[in-house]
């Protein structure tokens, strides 16, 4: 493929190298938006240590389903260390002991991430996320790496140090290696595959043309991917190693963001076949695609489809002139609607419950991660002000 091509077919991936400035450690973290109200759990949140009692309130706070409060709540929950990076957690109704057990974890964060999670499936029936952990890009000095941290923005760790620009990091389904795109080494987007316990890189697919958008499927097994080496940017399958690549799309436009089922059968995408990019579905192993009625705009785009709730796909749609998250319920037993407000969202990441999920706001200061509540509309900026971070992934738990 032509150079020149190739220029035109990333200008959209390369688009977040305007917002460059100097990125360094995170720790702010607060509420931006609420939106409807919606059914609450009045609960008090307590931790016996400056630490524990901070992290327990700022995760609770982050969850659409719980009302923080100082009194008189539903629940008390309360979390305490108990060994080096062990935390316990006691719940009781009113003044009755209701559940309480140990948690271990990779710290004392960690553990008490775990012991919180155990709350909310004790108190709600929901499933814990606050345990999850991120892959996401950190833009500093024009250049973009990829880091991974926990959901609350600690212990954060850089993984890349390619000196280029990194984008789209996604987590194998065992949490043990990464995919990402780089300009690094030719100069043109590759794929590339990073082992989380080594650090050690190697290239998973440099055909001509551009080489991005790289994801595994639920098992592992298989990697969905653009290449654009035949003509047009289309959607291909490979297996794990990066081998046996396999044409999937034949459109003569272009595809881009494939994102497997949970089950892994069936593959969204993004595609302009009809004349702006919309959402499509289509068999794993290649079939004919079908158009998603979204009904909300002539620009849907970056889909992901949900592990907790499979019936779910999140994706970024345009309102007016700004960006938003929205949803799409495959069962057709709630409408398509944006879930987000405010400034411009985009890059939505869904946490294993189903009901929250991960994604960039496009800020006058620059780009930062929140987490959204799409039931409540509430969401809670994970990433501070002065920081340029963005294209974020779910991991777990």
């Amino acid at each position: 493929m032509q150079k020149s091509l190739r220029f035109f077919l990333c200008l959209t991936c390369a688009a977040y190298a305007a917002f460059t400035a100097r990125a360094q450690a995170v720790k702010e973290l607060g509420p931006i938006t609420v939106g409807i109200n919606v059914k609450t759990i009045a609960v008090q949140i307590s931790g016996s240590t400056p630490e524990l009692d901070q992290l327990a309130k700022v995760a609770f706070a982050a969850h659409g389903r719980y009302r923080p409060v100082t009194s008189s709540g539903a629940f008390d929950i309360r979390f305490a260390p108990v060994a080096a990076n062990q935390v316990r957690v006691d719940i009781a109704r009113g003044t009755v002991p209701f559940a309480s057990q140990t948690f271990s974890g990779t710290s004392t964060r960690n553990a008490l991430f775990r012991a919180a999670d155990f709350a909310v499936e004790k108190t709600s029936g929901l499933k814990g996320f606050f345990a999850s952990k991120l892959a996401f890009i950190v833009e500093k000095n024009r250049k973009m790496e990829v880091y991974v941290g926990d959901l609350f923005f600690g212990e954060n760790r850089q993984i890349t140090r390619d000196n280029s620009q990194a984008m789209t990091p996604r987590w194998s389904p065992d949490g043990s290696k990464i995919l990402y795109t780089s300009y690094f080494k030719t100069g043109f987007p590759d794929i590339f595959q990073i082992d989380l316990g080594s650090l050690q890189r190697t290239t998973f697919v440099s055909f001509k043309g551009t080489n991005m958008s790289a994801r595994y499927s639920p098992n592992g097994q298989q990697v969905a991917m653009v290449l654009s080496g035949e003509g047009n940017p289309e959607i291909y399958v490979s297996n794990a190693q990066g081998r046996q690549v396999s044409r999937r799309t034949r459109t003569g436009t272009g595809e881009s963001g494939p994102c497997f089922s949970p089950d892994g059968s069936q593959l969204v995408f993004e595609s302009d076949a009809a004349g702006g990019p919309q959402l499509y579905i289509m068999p794993a192993a290649g079939g004919t695609p079908r158009r998603l009625a979204t009904n909300l705009s002539r620009y849907c785009t970056e889909p992901d489809w949900s592990r907790g709730n499979p019936n779910l796909i999140a994706f970024t749609v345009r309102i007016g002139s700004g960006l938003q998250i929205a949803v799409h319920d495959l069962s057709g037993k709630t409408p398509t609607r944006t879930v987000s407000k405010g400034p411009d969202g985009v890059e939505p990441s869904w946490l294993a419950d189903g009901r929250h999920l991960v994604y960039t706001q496009r800020l006058s200061g620059g780009p930062r991660l929140a987490i959204l509540d799409t039931e409540s509309g509430k969401s809670t900026f994970i990433s501070g002000s002065g920081n340029r971070v963005l294209q974020a992934n779910v991991f777990g738990p």
